[in-house]
């Protein structure tokens, strides 16, 4: 007989989570994922069949880069029919943007991809990571009744909440409940049991497509984040960035700026010289209107595009990824106002 247990693949890249204290010179240090079931036994209760792959060298998640990314991506693809699910262990402090970046290079994603960290490594006594690690594994077998994962996207799973990736931000830097999605609900609340949002899940249109996978992330990309009585040095400064092909502009409430006339002309220059520049707001919730006020109105005459209630991390790692596809400018556009895996309203 065929074994039927779950199958699910951890991908180990670095951080907190699998870190444990060298009991003589007091560092943490990770730990080697074949000695996993030593450190945390429970698993065994769960009676999966699990798989994992560890980085050669862990990555400090704030050194974490598309080159990394690409690596995470291959090692799904590469195992992607022999498993039903997949765990990405990951640091907490760029997460948001591995799970954004991941649900644009995974296309046609029909499986669970979870990732999920802790703030306290996975062998202090009051560790999140065991919960975390569980659960995330959990949520990767979790099957509808007509046998397909109930989860089809990549998400982000911590303490009490599953959260799609693309909609996900890092809140806190010392709550086991570190991160939240400001314009989208959660997937699954995470209590006595797991009770899943089903209609916040995403389902690709896509059903029967095979997955196809992208590395190619353009990275001549960065943020203006406006203040009040920012320089008009800086702001050219940054628009006259040598190479620079895309911009995300954080601007106030719904999509505002400065009225000054400077302002519009730089940038308006950028925008004719090719740079693509995308709208989104600095605040939590909301999102950009630019027709709500005038100076909204201004920038968007200037051919800067609304990015509506994108995050930060999905605005900048979309705008990588339609630039590495070598599109044309107007495609680029035309594509980063359009809902590709979720990330947008």
């Amino acid at each position: 007989m065929a074994d039927k247990r779950p199958r699910i693949l951890m991908i180990y890249t670095g951080g907190t989570i699998g870190m444990k204290e060298n009991p003589v010179t007091k560092a943490l240090e990770p730990f080697d994922f074949n000695h996993l079931l030593d450190n945390v036994p429970k698993l065994k209760m769960l009676d999966f069949e699990i798989g994992h792959h560890q980085f050669k060298t862990p990555i400090d998640s704030s050194d974490m880069n598309p080159k990394h990314w690409g690596q995470i991506v291959r090692v799904i693809h590469d195992n992607y029919n022999d498993y039903d699910g997949f765990v990405v262990l990951h640091g907490t402090d760029t997460m948001a943007y591995t799970a954004s970046a991941l649900s644009f290079m995974l296309q046609d994603l029909t499986k669970p991809v979870i990732i999920t960290g802790s703030q306290l490594p996975i062998g202090e006594v009051r560790t999140d990571g065991e919960e975390n690690l569980i659960t995330a594994l959990q949520i990767a077998a979790a099957q509808d009744p007509d046998g397909r994962q109930t989860v089809r996207e990549v998400a982000i799973l911590f303490e009490n909440y599953l959260w799609r990736g693309n909609r996900s931000t890092k809140r806190s830097a010392d709550n086991f409940n570190a991160f939240h999605s400001n314009n989208y609900p959660e997937l699954a609340k995470i209590g006595l049991g797991i009770t899943f949002n089903r209609d916040a899940l995403w389902r690709t249109k896509a059903v029967d497509m095979p997955l196809e996978v992208h590395y190619d992330m353009d990275t001549n990309v960065t943020f203006l984040d406006l203040f009040p009585g920012i320089p008009e040095t800086v702001v050219r400064s940054v628009l006259n960035t040598p190479n620079l092909k895309g911009l995300v502009l954080k601007t106030f409430g719904a999509g505002n700026g400065p009225g000054e006339k400077w302002f519009r002309e730089a940038i308006k220059d950028a925008v004719d010289r090719g740079v693509v520049i995308i709208n989104i707001t600095q605040c939590a919730n909301g999102e950009v209107d630019p027709y709500r006020y005038m100076s909204g109105l201004e920038l968007a005459k200037t051919g800067v595009i609304p990015g509506h209630d994108l995050t930060s991390e999905a605005a900048i790692t979309k705008l990588m990824y339609l630039l590495g596809r070598n599109m044309k400018i107007e495609d680029v556009k035309h594509y980063m106002q359009c809902d590709l895996c979720g990330e947008m309203s």
